[in-house]
């Protein structure tokens, strides 16, 4: 499933909401701005992890047209993903 901005919004402000509720966090700037910041972390990281899934299924595509026969694309698919994300530092 897609995450769309109005998911993401709805999980920063039920996180914001659950630490507040808990006294976790207290605010030293506007809670709009927190919010606002946090929002934009999450795009940043879901960016990183669509890019790093479509260098997988291009190295996968690559990967099948050079082994046709004796390729199984969704057993490779976890594995080449945990590998370059663990290469590019990237947290799934």
């Amino acid at each position: 499933m897609k995450l769309t901005n109005h998911h993401l919004e709805v999980i920063v402000n039920k996180v914001l909401k659950s630490w507040k509720d808990q006294n976790i966090i207290q605010f030293k700037t506007d809670e709009k701005k927190v919010q606002s910041r946090m929002l934009e972390a999450l795009k940043v990281d879901l960016q990183k992890e669509i890019d790093l899934e479509k260098e997988v299924n291009k190295m996968l595509d690559d990967l099948e047209r050079s082994n046709s026969g004796q390729f199984q694309r969704f057993k490779m698919y976890p594995m080449l993903k945990q590998k370059l994300a663990k290469e590019k530092k990237v947290i799934l």
